[in-house]
């Protein structure tokens, strides 16, 4: 089964202008109490729910893990990430101006981990632009270890999939992930880890026609 997103109708024009956003949208209850999309962007902070992603287009991205949005969800990341589940997964599915979606070792959008699904932990967290949510096929209960980075507001994926976490350094290498569906030249996720496993950047390798000396880290940066 193929892990796929909704893509909200119209994707040049504004969001408002989407059928799916119209359905998906009402007028807020009167008593309803505006959801908190703020997070402790210190990486010192709880690293145990920090996840470091180290691209091959050299950035290095952390992601702030939400168990109090997604308590399952998280755990699922963090273990498959200890295992090294990700290491050397393609970003799959890349589509301007939406999202970059990971996660499936078989780099075709359809494989997944051995562990069971998930039960869907549907949210009041807003698509916003670096969340990541959990893919999933047309059971709301068949997340298992693919997972997107917003570019851009999507809110008709709202209630739709599970918000787990939200980018908080390093949101401009994930802009630059290769574009497609598959891309051409995707770019993978060389390494996944947890900020409390201190593990350091990969190094890249060196080119066959480089000079001894030439190589380069894929060092740590933030925003």
């Amino acid at each position: 089964m193929k892990f796929r997103l909704l893509v909200p109708a119209m994707m040049g024009l504004a969001l408002a202008a989407s059928p799916a956003f119209a359905q998906s949208e009402g007028p807020a209850a009167a008593d309803s109490a505006p959801v908190s999309t703020v997070v402790n962007t210190d990486l010192a902070h709880e690293p145990e729910n920090v996840l470091i992603l180290d691209l091959s287009n050299g950035g290095r991205v952390a992601i702030r893990l939400k168990p109090e949005w997604a308590p399952q969800h998280v755990a699922r990341i963090k273990e498959l990430a200890q295992q090294g589940f990700y290491n050397g997964v393609i970003f799959h599915r890349v589509i301007d101006g939406f999202m970059a979606q990971t996660g499936d070792p078989t780099g075709t959008g359809q494989g997944g981990s051995q562990l069971p699904d998930l039960t869907a932990e549907f949210n009041d967290i807003p698509h916003l632009r670096g969340m990541v949510s959990m893919a999933r096929t047309n059971d709301p209960n068949s997340a298992n270890s693919q997972f997107f980075i917003v570019f851009y507001p999507r809110f008709a994926l709202d209630h739709k999939y599970t918000v787990f976490g939200r980018v908080i350094s390093g949101m401009q290498y994930v802009d630059a992930i290769e574009r497609g569906e598959p891309p051409a030249n995707p770019t993978r996720l060389v390494q996944a880890s947890l900020a409390s496993e201190n593990k350091p950047a990969p190094v890249a390798p060196v080119s066959p026609a480089a000079p001894i000396g030439a190589a380069q880290l894929n060092t740590s940066q933030s925003d």
